[in-house]
């Protein structure tokens, strides 16, 4: 492209400098000639004119007199009726331009000029022409050079670009060449890899948000599977713990669908009126046997028969998340609380242990933020389903750890 743009530039400029240039010097060898031919005839008229002046005055017209009325390098003829001719110059020899004049006694001037002259002034002015031509052919190269590097060298780098995100690596560049057409397929790449960027999040996040809530309905599940095991010679207690285990597998099915759902749009929802009460019981007979082999116990508090619009697995899936971190960096009796407050029903679950590190505060929230050696996702994952049913999940104190889940009641929505 390089090449194309400095020969297509190179041609108009020889174009225009062939065009142009054959036209000036055509008008300035005829104004050369004019002008040599009016210089010519004008100094025929003056010297006729000082002929005749001297005649009229009675005066002698001689050479010495007329000599000093002649430009050199001319040939000048004089004939009066009468007197012998006076020539003053050399004539020259070759094509010459002549003018001659007649005065009203009779007498005769005729002046030459070799026409060498004009073609050397002509070879001069040719001489200048093509040096100006040169001069403006020279520029064109440089400028057609700088213009070619400047339009292809953008045009290098968003191939370059465009490489890149084919490739898989979508951070955008945000460089612009002052070009408008450029700089408009700058901006639409750059749009396009932001895009890119969102659509890789979501689905990195999707797989992880995925893997995280996955575990832990199917840890409470493997420790339903434990109990069956366990009891495997009494019957009604096989039948009730596999109907646990049921339960169990339709809740992950259903955190299954939720984040697949939120993955397509996080607005979407299904909140309905349902019993907090049931939600907590559940999740409490769930985590009992694993706090009990733990040598620690959970317990309920508050206010009960309590009613909240929500989605009854998302719910669930908080709780279950805030169980496991008292299981997990917690210690003592681990209690969950109800309340009222205003429009919404409040759930606080907390432990008796030493609480969230100062230095973690409400980032604790943040994704890849754990106090231990844990992945960091779960309260994150646990805030995004309570927003994706109105409401939230806060900390309200960090030691000993109050973590409070607000949820809107029945007719505030």
């Amino acid at each position: 492209m390089r090449r194309r743009l400095i020969s297509s530039t190179l041609a108009v400029v020889l174009v225009v400098i062939a065009v142009f240039g054959v036209s000036l010097v055509i008008v300035e060898a005829r104004t050369i000639e004019n002008s040599a031919q009016e210089s010519v005839d004008s100094e025929a008229v003056r010297l006729v004119s000082v002929v005749e002046n001297r005649l009229l005055s009675g005066e002698k017209v001689n050479r010495q007199v007329l000599t000093q009325q002649i430009t050199p390098d001319r040939y000048a003829l004089v004939e009066i009726p009468g007197n012998d001719p006076i020539e003053m110059g050399t004539r020259p020899s070759g094509k010459v331009i002549a003018s001659t004049q007649k005065g009203e006694h009779g007498e005769t001037v005729t002046v030459e000029e070799s026409r060498r002259h004009v073609s050397d002034e002509i070879g001069r002015t040719l001489l200048i022409i093509l040096a100006v031509a040169l001069l403006a052919v020279l520029a064109a190269v440089v400028l057609a050079v700088r213009q070619a590097r400047r339009l292809g060298s953008p045009l290098t780098d968003l191939a370059e670009t465009a490489e890149r995100l084919g490739s898989g690596d979508p951070r955008p560049r945000h460089r612009r060449y002052g070009v408008p057409e450029l700089d408009r397929v700058a901006d639409v790449l750059d749009s396009s890899a932001e895009r890119i960027a969102r659509m890789l999040t979501a689905e990195r996040r999707l797989a992880a948000d995925a893997s995280h809530q996955l575990r832990t309905p199917l840890t409470a599940l493997s420790m339903r599977l434990e109990e069956i095991i366990a009891t495997a010679d009494e019957q009604e207690t096989v039948k009730e713990e596999a109907t646990i285990a049921l339960g169990q597998v339709e809740r992950l099915t259903d955190v299954v669908q939720r984040l697949l759902t939120n993955a397509r749009d996080p607005r979407t929802g299904s909140a309905v009126d349902f019993d907090l009460d049931e939600v907590i019981k559940q999740q409490v007979e769930e985590w009992r046997p694993a706090y009990r082999n733990e040598g620690r116990t959970i317990t309920t508090a508050g206010t009960k028969r309590l009613r909240a619009v929500g989605t009854p697995g998302a719910v669930a899936q908080v709780l279950a998340t805030l169980i496991e971190n008292g299981l997990m960096h917690g210690a003592g009796t681990v209690t969950i609380s109800t309340r009222v407050t205003g429009n919404q029903a409040v759930v606080e679950v907390t432990d008796e242990g030493q609480g969230v590190p100062p230095e973690l505060g409400s980032r604790v929230f943040e994704r890849t933020v754990s106090g231990r050696n844990s992945t960091g996702i779960g309260l994150a994952v646990a805030r995004d389903l309570a927003e994706a049913d109105g409401g939230r999940l806060e900390l309200l104190q960090q030691r000993p750890p109050v973590f409070a889940l607000f949820l809107a009641r029945e007719g505030e929505v």
